[in-house]
Protein backbone atom coordinates (compact mmCIF):
# COMPACT_ATOMS: atom_id res chain seq x y z
CA UNK A 1 0.00 0.00 0.00
CA UNK A 2 1.48 3.40 -0.97
CA UNK A 3 2.42 5.47 2.06
CA UNK A 4 3.27 8.84 0.51
CA UNK A 5 -0.23 10.26 0.95
CA UNK A 6 -1.26 11.87 4.22
CA UNK A 7 -4.75 11.34 5.62
CA UNK A 8 -6.48 13.70 8.04
CA UNK A 9 -9.56 12.42 9.86
CA UNK A 10 -12.03 15.09 10.95
CA UNK A 11 -14.79 14.33 13.45
CA UNK A 12 -17.31 17.20 13.64
CA UNK A 13 -19.29 17.32 16.88
CA UNK A 14 -21.58 20.20 17.71
CA UNK A 15 -22.69 20.71 21.28
CA UNK A 16 -26.34 21.12 20.37
CA UNK A 17 -28.57 18.34 19.12
CA UNK A 18 -32.36 18.62 19.13
CA UNK A 19 -33.63 15.05 18.83
CA UNK A 20 -31.17 13.54 21.32
CA UNK A 21 -29.67 16.22 23.60
CA UNK A 22 -25.90 16.01 24.19
CA UNK A 23 -25.81 12.84 22.10
CA UNK A 24 -22.11 13.12 21.18
CA UNK A 25 -21.07 12.50 24.77
CA UNK A 26 -23.83 10.16 25.93
CA UNK A 27 -22.57 6.93 27.47
CA UNK A 28 -22.70 4.13 24.92
CA UNK A 29 -21.19 0.80 25.88
CA UNK A 30 -19.18 2.38 28.68
CA UNK A 31 -17.74 5.27 26.64
CA UNK A 32 -18.94 8.63 25.36
CA UNK A 33 -20.44 8.22 21.90
CA UNK A 34 -17.70 10.28 20.25
CA UNK A 35 -14.97 8.06 21.73
CA UNK A 36 -15.89 5.19 19.41
CA UNK A 37 -15.09 7.25 16.32
CA UNK A 38 -11.89 8.66 17.85
CA UNK A 39 -10.62 5.19 18.71
CA UNK A 40 -11.53 3.82 15.28
CA UNK A 41 -9.57 6.61 13.64
CA UNK A 42 -6.58 6.25 15.97
CA UNK A 43 -6.40 2.50 15.25
CA UNK A 44 -6.46 2.98 11.47
CA UNK A 45 -3.31 1.95 9.61
CA UNK A 46 -3.53 4.96 7.33
CA UNK A 47 -4.88 7.94 9.30
CA UNK A 48 -2.05 10.35 10.16
CA UNK A 49 -3.98 12.67 12.45
CA UNK A 50 -7.40 12.73 14.11
CA UNK A 51 -9.12 16.06 14.72
CA UNK A 52 -12.34 16.74 16.62
CA UNK A 53 -13.87 20.09 15.77
CA UNK A 54 -16.51 21.41 18.15
CA UNK A 55 -17.97 24.56 19.63
CA UNK A 56 -18.42 22.74 22.96
CA UNK A 57 -15.66 22.70 25.60
CA UNK A 58 -16.90 19.53 27.27
CA UNK A 59 -16.81 17.64 23.98
CA UNK A 60 -13.31 18.97 23.28
CA UNK A 61 -12.04 17.94 26.74
CA UNK A 62 -13.48 14.43 26.44
CA UNK A 63 -12.05 14.08 22.93
CA UNK A 64 -8.57 14.98 24.18
CA UNK A 65 -8.82 12.31 26.87
CA UNK A 66 -9.44 9.72 24.16
CA UNK A 67 -6.42 10.83 22.13
CA UNK A 68 -7.82 13.25 19.56
CA UNK A 69 -6.40 16.61 18.62
CA UNK A 70 -9.04 19.32 18.92
CA UNK A 71 -10.03 22.56 17.23
CA UNK A 72 -12.44 25.01 18.85
CA UNK A 73 -15.04 25.90 16.26
CA UNK A 74 -16.43 29.46 16.20
CA UNK A 75 -20.08 29.71 17.22
CA UNK A 76 -21.20 30.76 13.74
CA UNK A 77 -19.86 27.46 12.37
CA UNK A 78 -21.99 25.48 14.83
CA UNK A 79 -25.36 27.04 14.03
CA UNK A 80 -28.24 25.22 12.33
CA UNK A 81 -27.32 27.06 9.12
CA UNK A 82 -23.64 26.08 9.11
CA UNK A 83 -22.68 23.05 7.03
CA UNK A 84 -20.33 20.18 7.77
CA UNK A 85 -18.13 21.49 4.95
CA UNK A 86 -17.82 24.84 6.76
CA UNK A 87 -16.40 23.04 9.82
CA UNK A 88 -14.07 20.93 7.69
CA UNK A 89 -12.75 23.94 5.79
CA UNK A 90 -12.13 25.76 9.07
CA UNK A 91 -10.17 22.76 10.40
CA UNK A 92 -8.07 22.50 7.24
CA UNK A 93 -7.28 26.22 7.32
CA UNK A 94 -6.40 26.09 11.04
CA UNK A 95 -3.78 23.37 10.57
CA UNK A 96 -0.35 24.20 9.21
CA UNK A 97 0.32 20.80 7.62
CA UNK A 98 -1.15 19.91 4.23
CA UNK A 99 -2.99 16.61 3.99
CA UNK A 100 -3.65 14.84 0.69
CA UNK A 101 -6.98 13.36 1.75
CA UNK A 102 -9.69 14.28 4.23
CA UNK A 103 -11.60 11.49 5.99
CA UNK A 104 -14.90 12.62 7.50
CA UNK A 105 -15.98 10.42 10.41
CA UNK A 106 -19.31 11.41 11.89
CA UNK A 107 -19.48 10.64 15.62
CA UNK A 108 -22.99 9.25 15.18
CA UNK A 109 -21.60 6.06 13.56
CA UNK A 110 -20.15 4.23 16.59
CA UNK A 111 -20.21 0.76 15.00
CA UNK A 112 -17.90 1.81 12.20
CA UNK A 113 -14.44 0.44 13.07
CA UNK A 114 -10.83 0.99 12.01
CA UNK A 115 -11.22 -1.97 9.65
CA UNK A 116 -14.00 -0.18 7.81
CA UNK A 117 -11.89 2.97 7.53
CA UNK A 118 -8.88 1.03 6.26
CA UNK A 119 -10.90 -0.94 3.72
CA UNK A 120 -12.43 2.29 2.41
CA UNK A 121 -8.95 3.80 2.01
CA UNK A 122 -7.71 0.64 0.29
CA UNK A 123 -10.65 0.87 -2.11
CA UNK A 124 -9.63 4.47 -2.80
CA UNK A 125 -6.19 3.23 -3.86
CA UNK A 126 -7.50 0.22 -5.77
CA UNK A 127 -9.82 2.42 -7.84
CA UNK A 128 -7.39 5.34 -8.04
CA UNK A 129 -10.40 7.33 -6.86
CA UNK A 130 -10.77 10.96 -5.87
CA UNK A 131 -13.43 10.09 -3.32
CA UNK A 132 -15.00 7.11 -1.55
CA UNK A 133 -18.30 7.21 0.32
CA UNK A 134 -19.74 4.44 2.47
CA UNK A 135 -23.15 2.94 1.81
CA UNK A 136 -25.21 -0.03 2.93
CA UNK A 137 -28.07 -1.98 1.45
CA UNK A 138 -31.51 -0.54 2.19
CA UNK A 139 -33.52 -2.31 4.88
CA UNK A 140 -36.56 -2.92 2.64
CA UNK A 141 -36.92 -2.98 -1.16
CA UNK A 142 -37.51 0.51 -2.53
CA UNK A 143 -40.03 -1.04 -4.91
CA UNK A 144 -42.35 -1.36 -1.90
CA UNK A 145 -42.33 2.39 -1.26
CA UNK A 146 -45.10 4.57 -2.67
CA UNK A 147 -46.77 7.84 -1.83
CA UNK A 148 -50.31 7.95 -0.42
CA UNK A 149 -53.03 10.50 -1.07
CA UNK A 150 -54.42 12.56 1.77
CA UNK A 151 -57.44 10.26 2.14
CA UNK A 152 -55.12 7.19 2.46
CA UNK A 153 -56.78 5.34 -0.45
CA UNK A 154 -54.43 2.49 -1.48
CA UNK A 155 -55.82 1.92 -4.98
CA UNK A 156 -52.88 3.51 -6.84
CA UNK A 157 -50.42 2.20 -4.27
CA UNK A 158 -51.47 -1.39 -4.96
CA UNK A 159 -51.46 -0.84 -8.75
CA UNK A 160 -47.85 0.37 -8.79
CA UNK A 161 -46.23 -1.80 -6.13
CA UNK A 162 -43.88 -4.60 -7.16
CA UNK A 163 -45.12 -7.69 -5.35
CA UNK A 164 -42.10 -9.90 -6.02
CA UNK A 165 -40.43 -11.38 -2.95
CA UNK A 166 -37.69 -9.25 -1.41
CA UNK A 167 -35.05 -11.83 -2.44
CA UNK A 168 -36.03 -11.33 -6.07
CA UNK A 169 -35.84 -7.54 -6.02
CA UNK A 170 -32.88 -5.63 -7.43
CA UNK A 171 -30.57 -4.44 -4.65
CA UNK A 172 -30.55 -0.79 -3.71
CA UNK A 173 -28.17 1.09 -1.44
CA UNK A 174 -28.29 4.17 0.76
CA UNK A 175 -25.74 6.50 2.27
CA UNK A 176 -24.97 5.36 5.81
CA UNK A 177 -22.98 8.39 7.02
CA UNK A 178 -20.05 6.35 8.36
CA UNK A 179 -17.06 7.15 6.11
CA UNK A 180 -16.44 9.93 3.59
CA UNK A 181 -13.02 10.31 1.94
CA UNK A 182 -12.01 12.91 -0.63
CA UNK A 183 -8.88 14.36 -2.15
CA UNK A 184 -8.35 17.62 -0.28
CA UNK A 185 -7.83 19.90 -3.26
CA UNK A 186 -10.99 18.67 -4.99
CA UNK A 187 -13.01 18.80 -1.77
CA UNK A 188 -12.07 22.45 -1.27
CA UNK A 189 -12.90 23.37 -4.86
CA UNK A 190 -16.23 21.54 -5.08
CA UNK A 191 -17.14 22.05 -1.39
CA UNK A 192 -18.56 18.55 -1.07
CA UNK A 193 -17.48 14.91 -0.78
CA UNK A 194 -19.93 14.14 -3.60
CA UNK A 195 -17.45 15.05 -6.32
CA UNK A 196 -18.46 15.38 -9.95
CA UNK A 197 -16.64 12.20 -10.97
CA UNK A 198 -14.29 9.40 -9.91
CA UNK A 199 -16.26 8.61 -6.73
CA UNK A 200 -16.76 5.01 -5.57
CA UNK A 201 -18.99 3.32 -3.00
CA UNK A 202 -17.61 1.35 -0.08
CA UNK A 203 -20.32 -1.12 0.96
CA UNK A 204 -20.76 -1.79 4.68
CA UNK A 205 -23.03 -4.24 6.44
CA UNK A 206 -26.30 -2.90 7.84
CA UNK A 207 -25.47 -3.54 11.50
CA UNK A 208 -22.28 -1.47 11.35
CA UNK A 209 -24.22 1.27 9.57
CA UNK A 210 -26.37 2.44 12.49
CA UNK A 211 -26.43 6.25 12.40
CA UNK A 212 -27.60 7.74 15.68
CA UNK A 213 -30.15 10.49 15.24
CA UNK A 214 -32.66 9.77 17.99
CA UNK A 215 -33.23 7.59 21.06
CA UNK A 216 -34.36 4.59 19.02
CA UNK A 217 -31.10 4.63 17.02
CA UNK A 218 -29.14 4.95 20.27
CA UNK A 219 -30.96 1.98 21.80
CA UNK A 220 -30.35 -0.08 18.68
CA UNK A 221 -26.61 0.69 18.73
CA UNK A 222 -26.52 -0.23 22.43
CA UNK A 223 -28.18 -3.57 21.69
CA UNK A 224 -25.73 -4.39 18.89
CA UNK A 225 -22.78 -3.55 21.15
CA UNK A 226 -24.12 -5.79 23.89
CA UNK A 227 -24.48 -8.67 21.43
CA UNK A 228 -20.91 -8.17 20.24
Amino acid sequence: MPSKNKFLAIIPARGGSKRLPRKNILNLGGKPLIAWSIEASEKSKYIDKTIVTSDDDEILNISQKYGANTIKRPGELASDHATTFDAIKHSIETLKIKYDYIVLLQPTSPLRTSKHIDKAIELLYDKNADAVISVCEVEHPVQWNMTLPQNLDMKEFIKKIDTKRSQEQERHYRLNGAVYIAKTEKLLIQETFFLNENVYAYIMDKQSSVDIDDQMDFDLASLYMENK
